[in-house]
């Protein structure tokens, strides 16, 4: 896709990837940008730099989203690029409350779904448009120590597919980024997490080096420009899908052998559950 004089909505807008791509799109020639995030001031902030929309809003609340997405129709007309990007990450195993996991599955796959509810019709409407949603690398591999962003960032890649193959005769395109560790505020905005940004980021997904989000928004956009499914800022990352695909025991294996060694014999999320009734 080549953004020249598109109009692009960025949900987790206010910060972080999120910022970054709403800034590159700018650059790149968009001709408006939209940018929407729980943090109203962050959201304001971004849009005053580059003169974009800002919008403050709660990715997992449907009504919110079609509302946005009707308002910046009629405001600026058809919408080329959504990227949905908004998240957080929480350090837990099976001890995690029903609560918790929930909001995260509601931020991390709903929202994908409430987006592509909201903008689909118009898009194939109008020849056509591009969906960008943001996972992880978790989501093709897994999260040593978070059990609900492993499932939820892992669902959010099947969904990202499944729009890819239904939709992709209709004019829309889809590509799922992926990345390691980002040097973001994601702990910080991140109100149900019980970690760190060194527990999470340098940590367990450090290993491969900690990426500026502005080098993530550029490899963004030239992956869009060639329509490229998997997003992969840690090029490392393909390697290992690989290898898991090839033989899943000994990926596993070596799964284990990373967390050993990473944790070794200090407490872990899910130990808590070994004191429950």
């Amino acid at each position: 896709m080549d953004l020249q004089d598109k109009v692009v909505v960025v949900t987790g807008g206010g910060s972080g990837i999120g910022e970054a791509l709403a800034k590159a799109s700018v650059a790149a020639g968009a001709r408006h940008v939209v940018v929407a995030d729980l943090d109203g001031e962050g959201a304001e902030r971004v849009a005053a730099e580059i003169g974009g929309t800002a919008v403050t809003i709660d990715v997992r609340d449907e009504d919110a989203i079609k509302a946005m997405v009707e308002a910046t129709l009629q405001a600026h007309g058809p919408i080329g690029l959504f990227v949905s990007n908004a998240g957080f990450v929480t350090t837990a195993g099976l001890e995690d409350s029903n609560e918790r996991i929930q909001n995260m599955w509601e931020v991390h796959v709903m929202s994908h779904i409430y987006a592509a509810r909201a903008v689909l019709p118009s898009m194939i409407a109008n020849g056509g448009g591009y969906l960008l949603n943001t996972a992880s690398a978790a989501g093709l591999l897994s999260q040593i120590g978070s059990m609900s962003y492993s499932v939820t960032k892992s669902a959010a890649v099947s969904l990202a597919e499944w729009l890819s193959i239904t939709h992709h005769h209709q004019g829309i395109r889809v590509s799922v980024l992926c990345p390691q560790a980002v040097r973001t505020a994601i702990i910080a905005n991140s109100p149900d997490s019980l970690g760190t940004d060194e527990d999470i980021d340098l940590g367990v997904a450090g290993g491969d080096g900690v990426l500026e989000a502005d080098d993530v928004a550029r490899i963004c956009l030239e992956a869009l420009a060639e329509e490229r499914f998997h997003i992969l800022p840690h090029p490392e990352v393909a390697t290992y899908v690989e290898r898991k695909a090839t033989d899943v025991d000994r990926w596993l294996g070596g799964m284990r052998r990373f967390q050993e060694a990473m944790i070794g014999d200090g407490p872990m999320p899910g130990d808590a559950i070994a004191s429950l009734d």
